[in-house]
């Protein structure tokens, strides 16, 4: 699995933790990122709303993000 290229801050509660339990907390933390930042996830908080109708459909929302804008009266609605 590629690992992403982010940086994590980690606060730890205890100070005597070794390098490889640290190592350990941010691989756990980066897997549940990974899923978190899926493209499946982000379809199943968002709808997307045209005038006259509102989708679900994970094609069409995916579809819909790929430009920098959305087209008129389109809207992106998080449902959270």
């Amino acid at each position: 699995m590629k690992m992403p290229n982010r940086d994590l801050l980690v606060l730890l509660k205890n100070e005597f933790m070794s390098q490889k339990a640290i190592d350990h907390e941010v691989e756990c933390l980066n897997d549940i990122l990974l899923i978190a930042e899926s493209d499946e996830q982000f379809c199943v908080a968002h709808e997307l709303v045209d005038r006259n109708r509102i989708t679900s459909r994970p094609g069409k929302i995916l579809k819909a993000i790929r430009y920098t804008e959305l087209r008129p009266f389109r809207f992106l609605i998080n449902k959270n």
